[in-house]
């Protein structure tokens, strides 16, 4: 399984001073350094945290796959035809939002979506859809002719009992099996922590895991290698189960 790690929230800070520290490079580099699989970053509208430079930089130095989050929006669109991430993850966009609230509603948006990643397609990047691990949606995710999609684990992350928990879980697992059933590539990503990861990692078919706020929220303490490290441990652990 590879981990995707999530820097956006380096940028957080960075902008909540509007000054130049720390800068996101920094940080993917040592997620780099950490043997982390890739970088993920989402270039929101706002640009509330990641600026349109942190993309440029990070795809011009990094040597690991660089994964763009990105709305429907023509401007973040021609952004990432321009910087031609190695893939794309398309995601709906709420301006008053504090974190992304849902999966993308491909069956609503299904034209617009097919579009976007017919030019995404032109330009060599692989494209993921993220979505609600809902069966229609990931028959139109299909359709579009998206690579793979990228199951929203939100629900799962939220649930306050064990029992909501577990149907949460179900709703993921059947997701990821049918999705593969069709072809799809499959990712899993949001709310991911250190407490919960290892359910969602023992799902065979789910191939990637992006996680950002838990790792750099560990990081404080324990700085960012470590962080991953701690991560791709429970992740491992999770695996070796299934061999």
């Amino acid at each position: 399984m590879r981990l995707g790690v999530n820097i956006d929230h380096v940028a957080t800070i960075r902008q909540a001073r509007r000054t130049v520290e720390p800068e996101p490079i920094y940080a993917a580099l040592l997620v780099q350094e950490a043997l982390a699989d890739g970088i993920t970053v989402h270039l929101r509208e706002d640009r509330r945290h990641i600026q349109d430079q942190d993309v440029y930089q990070i795809k011009e130095i990094i040597k690991i796959p660089l994964n763009l989050e990105m709305s429907l929006n023509e401007e973040i669109v021609n952004i990432a035809l321009d910087v031609k991430p190695h893939q794309a993850t398309l995601v709906p966009e709420n301006r008053q939002e504090i974190t992304t609230e849902g999966g993308l509603d491909v069956d609503q948006n299904f034209d617009r979506v097919k579009k976007v990643v017919e030019r995404l397609h032109k330009k060599g990047i692989i494209v993921s859809l993220f979505i609600d691990p809902v069966e229609w949606q990931i028959e139109q995710a299909k359709q579009t002719g998206a690579d793979a999609i990228e199951i929203h684990t939100g629900s799962y992350a939220n649930a306050k009992v064990d029992r909501e928990r577990e149907i949460e879980l179900e709703k993921i697992i059947n997701a990821a099996k049918y999705a593969s059933s069709l072809g799809l590539h499959v990712h899993a990503g949001h709310g991911l922590t250190y407490e919960n990861v290892k359910p969602i990692a023992a799902i065979k078919e789910i191939e990637e895991l992006n996680i950002g706020h838990s790792i750099i929220a560990k990081s404080v303490f324990v700085g960012i290698k470590e962080a991953v490290r701690l991560m791709r441990q429970l992740i491992y652990e999770a695996r070796w189960k299934l061999v």
